[in-house]
């Protein structure tokens, strides 16, 4: 439970007023955060002819800064309204920093967003190693016949002089040789 302080400076606080800011202030507590105390300090105003009130609410929370909020009217119930919304605004948006489970820093986000195209397109790029069946050279007509007579598309293979070598069917129905 929360300590509640009113205090009334050159104005006298009567108890509706009394009663009124304590609802207002205890309205505050459905934020969930840990409101160690409240005070409210209403002072009476005055600017050359002009004559109002102004309302003064200091709510400390366990572990984070204090909330301070001043408005000015020229009448209490007013100035305590508007008071009231700004702080609840105020413990609104440090709910919803707690309380966002998702919340992210953009900074987070691009690096996530480039971590995820990366491995798309490691994915994309990927290169399977496949080892030869046979390491002996081999005859272009030999690897040849058993392109034409297979399922395969290509065959890679070592030739009478060492070299690596591709043979691959193309779109045409002939042979290519790498």
């Amino acid at each position: 439970m929360m300590n509640i302080s009113l205090t009334g400076r050159a104005i006298e606080l009567t108890d509706p007023i009394k009663e009124y800011l304590q609802n207002a202030i205890a309205s505050l507590s459905k934020f969930n955060l840990d409101i160690i105390s409240a005070q409210a300090v209403c002072a009476k105003r005055s600017i050359g002819k002009k004559q109002g009130v102004s309302v003064e609410f200091t709510i400390n929370l366990a572990g984070k800064n204090t909330v301070v909020i001043k408005q000015s009217d020229d009448d209490m119930y007013a100035a305590i309204d508007i008071a009231i919304e700004r702080a609840q605004k105020a413990l609104r948006r440090m709910h919803d920093k707690l309380s966002d489970h998702h919340h992210e820093s953009m900074n987070d986000a691009k690096s996530e967003s480039a971590d995820v195209k990366a491995a798309a397109e490691a994915q994309e790029d990927e290169v399977i190693p496949v080892e030869l069946e046979s390491y002996k050279p081999r005859e272009v007509a030999d690897v040849l016949d058993e392109l034409k007579t297979g399922e395969k598309q290509f065959e890679i293979f070592l030739d009478n002089d060492g070299k690596t070598r591709v043979l691959y069917k193309r779109n045409d129905g002939r042979f290519g040789l790498y």
